[in-house]
């Protein structure tokens, strides 16, 4: 499990049958207090938007987060962080 920043949408014209009706969202990783690299990342929420910080998983557990359908993902949004407390 790991945090992050909302930056962004992600519009895709043409995407796998199984991620219909998914959000997928810009997340900017945050480790250690610092920005690290930029994902896109599932939204298992549906509500997540830019500015929230946001806890993820990766790998399997992603896939898994949406249990009618094996969906090719490799980070989901899995819930919301109220308060953010290190200097970003």
């Amino acid at each position: 499990m790991y945090t992050g920043k909302v930056e962004g949408t992600v519009v895709a014209t043409v995407k796998d049958e199984n991620l219909e009706g998914i959000k997928l969202l810009l997340v900017r990783v945050i480790e250690n207090g610092k920005d690290k690299n930029l994902i896109v990342a599932a939204d298992a929420t549906r509500q997540a938007g830019v500015g929230d910080f946001v806890s993820l998983v990766g790998s399997k557990e992603a896939a898994m987060l949406f249990r009618k359908r094996i969906c090719p993902c490799d980070a989901a949004i899995t819930g919301f962080i109220d308060d953010y407390n290190e200097e970003l």
